[in-house]
């Protein structure tokens, strides 16, 4: 066993292999305070034939007995990934993938497991330096070691690898993975925060994360083993020369075709035609392999749509390098809906759709350190006919998860208080064409959408992904990326912000990383093209609408002491649903005496709310309320002037005139005007039916 050990904002980190796991190809331990995480590398022995893809799994798993908790649902015992188990699998994912050598097509997987966890320091980071660790060590090849640190800032100074109670106070929380000398991963949100201090969190995080990739250098010089012998494939020059003297004349134009499917089309047509011409003389001997003359013809497109941006400084579809594609913004195009949207840049289409909920339609988050309701939802769809497929519909998948997480955590800064706007708000995207960046174009749809329901956002919220392609030190930094661009480019960086700044960043990189000059560049651009899709939509709608939808629930907030909440929600829960059936208003009640009373009927709010106040409400001496006899007794009648409050009419005071008897005069049922003579100091009611009498009801109730 081998144990390794630094400190790191004021905590030891420790890492130790050779003790758990000692079957896998790599596992290390990774140790901070009384959070442990343990990550695990195997890959089969051989490589199977037919495959042309890397089948790398990550997965990132929080056993809740970790935090001494069971896991919730009918089976106490952890199932299918949660959401942001789903999340951090992704971060692990991105950062080490582009570091496997190409060629390497052996199945692959990392399991990174928290085992214990305290309330103090996250998991999620520690995964991806520990699943980094484990593949380091390991016989696997991979072209490590990498680190991920978090980084947060309070009262303006930056913090690496901040704790949770320090990440509640941040106006940044980024996570960054990188190489020794290189970023390749940018994963998180801030509050308004500056391009600049960006640059300069995301720096400060790769200073940081120096420390612990020497610790797994150290590590891989104690107990590493020998790596696979591994080399990489090169595809056949010549075959890449037929291939080109075949097609490139065609191939480049090709590529010069604007329109997504036209060039599809096009590109496909002329790759089957590139394989028969190239065998067309040639023997059953002679021939070449389909798949051969199919790579080498990737390859080359690959090539010349990488050589028309930098040598030509020509984009697949003519645009400058800081051109954003054609916008059109249309709000309230579905009549029935809360609030909707129809955002369309290019040959992007996502439509968004608000629904405006109440207390009891919040979604409950749990998680090792995490139990709370979820007031803003926002999932994203990526239905197939978007891209002109047609494949089985299914749940959600990882990039879908993904990429609503990213349009959320864009979007939450700009959201309302909910004291103040008392709504559960899901939103939901659905993509219906896509050719670059739909989750960008979700963000935009998104704050549309707001507007359009009325929902108070502070401020309109884009989202735009820049590219890069880059040959040694010639670069280009391309805005608004379509899909191809995005394939063949060396990197996928999203931006969402205000006018005021960025609220969300999430960047991957293909090649070995960027460095500082290039980051603040592309952060710079994005700016530039952010403000541009802003200026776009202000057009269509500039605030929030005044008015909420006519199908949307009206909330009414009102307060009562807390020591009324019992009267309100009655033995077993039996009045406020007596309440509910009545009126048909959803009533929410807090521990605060604070309730909710939604319905799209304002009648019907009004009735609720009269009745909750009913229930409520305090006897005022010289007052009068309608009453109602409940019991006579031979001295006079018992009368309920509010629910569960009753007081005393004496005989004396039903009527002007002296009566023998109570019955002679009221009967059990009866109704009238009453006013409160007297309470006493033990709470007794002394009621008055006479000094009423001929009174009009509406002139003295309230």
């Amino acid at each position: 066993m081998k144990t390794v050990e630094i400190e790191l904002n004021g905590y030891k980190i420790e890492m130790e292999t050779g003790k758990l796991a000692k079957q896998a190809h790599g596992s290390i331990v990774m140790k901070v305070g009384e959070t442990m995480v343990m990550a695990t590398a195997v890959a089969e022995d051989k490589e199977r034939e037919g495959r042309d893809f890397l089948p790398l799994t990550c997965d990132y798993q929080e056993k809740t007995w970790a935090a001494g908790r069971f896991p919730g649902g009918f089976f106490k015992r952890e199932g299918r990934l949660t959401e942001a188990e789903t999340l951090v699998s992704r971060m692990i994912d991105r950062p080490l993938r582009p570091k496997f050598p190409k060629g390497w097509l052996r199945e692959t997987q990392i399991i990174a497991s928290v085992i214990s966890k305290d309330e103090i320091h996250p998991s999620d980071v520690m995964a991806i330096t520990a699943s980094s660790a484990a593949l380091h060590i390991s016989k696997i090849p991979f072209a490590g070691p990498l680190a991920g640190v978090r980084v947060g800032r309070v009262d303006g100074k930056l913090i690496c690898n901040p704790t949770h109670p320090e990440i509640e106070e941040s106006d940044i929380d980024i996570i960054v993975a990188g190489t020794k000398d290189a970023i390749v991963m940018v994963e998180g949100g801030a509050k308004f925060v500056s391009e600049k201090d960006m640059v300069e969190a995301i720096m400060f995080g790769h200073k940081s994360m120096q420390p612990l990739i020497e610790m797994q250098e150290e590590l891989r010089k104690a107990v590493g083993v020998e790596k696979i012998d591994f080399e990489v494939v090169q595809p056949d020059p010549k075959i890449f020369d037929l291939v080109s003297g075949a097609c490139l004349e065609e191939l480049n134009k090709s590529l010069a075709i604007k329109e997504k499917i036209s060039r599809y089309e096009t590109l496909s047509k002329l790759k089957k035609e590139t394989v028969a011409k190239i065998n067309a003389d040639r023997s059953e001997d002679e021939q070449i392999d389909a798949g051969a003359i199919s790579t080498a013809y990737g390859n080359l497109k690959s090539h010349q749509m990488r050589k028309m941006i930098l040598e030509d400084k020509v984009r697949i579809d003519g645009r400058r390098f800081n051109e954003i594609r054609p916008i059109a913004c249309e709000v309230g195009y579905l009549p029935r809906t809360h609030g909707s949207a129809i955002f369309t840049r290019g040959e992007t289409q996502s439509m968004v759709v608000i629904t405006l909920g109440t207390r009891s339609d919040e979604q409950k988050i749990e998680g090792l350190n995490v139990d709370e309701w979820r007031k803003f939802l926002l999932h994203y769809n990526f239905p197939p006919f978007c891209v002109g497929e047609a494949k089985f519909l299914r749940g959600p998948g990882r990039r879908e998860i993904g990429h609503g997480a990213l349009a959320r955590r864009g979007v939450t800064p700009i959201m309302p208080d909910w004291d103040d706007f008392p709504y559960t708000i899901r939103v939901v995207s659905d993509i219906l064409e896509s050719n670059g960046s739909s989750s960008m174009a979700t963000v935009c749809g998104a704050s549309l959408a707001l507007m359009d329901a009325g929902v108070p956002t502070m401020d309109s919220v884009a989202g735009i992904a820049m590219g890069l392609v880059m040959e040694g030190d010639n670069y280009a930094v391309l805005s608004d990326i379509l899909g191809d661009e995005d394939h063949m480019g060396d990197m996928d960086f999203k931006v969402i912000g205000t006018q005021k700044g960025v609220t969300a960043i999430q960047m991957d990189i293909k090649i070995g990383g960027i460095n500082e000059e290039i980051l603040t560049e592309a952060l710079d651009q994005a700016k530039e093209g952010r403000l541009h899709i802003l200026s776009k939509m202000v057009e269509e709608i500039t605030e929030p609408r005044a008015e909420l939808s006519k199908y949307a629930p009206r909330i009414i907030t009102i307060n009562i002491p807390v020591d009324k909440i019992r009267d309100v929600i009655g033995p077993g829960g039996k009045t406020i649903r007596s309440i509910v059936e009545q009126t048909g208003a959803k009533i929410d009640v807090d521990d605060e005496g604070r309730i909710n009373v939604a319905s799209p009927d304002q009648k019907a709010a009004d009735a609720a709310i009269k009745m909750i106040r009913s229930f409520t409400a305090e006897l005022e001496v010289g007052k009068f309320y309608m009453g109602r006899v409940v019991k006579i007794m031979d001295f006079g009648a018992f009368v309920e002037v509010l629910p569960g409050q009753d007081g005393l009419v004496h005989i004396s005071q039903i009527a002007n005139e002296r009566i023998d008897a109570v019955r002679d005069v009221l009967s059990e049922g009866d109704e009238f005007l009453v006013e409160v003579l007297e309470i006493d100091r033990t709470g007794r009611v002394r009621l008055s039916r006479k000094t009423a009498l001929g009174m009009n009801p509406a002139d003295v109730l309230d």
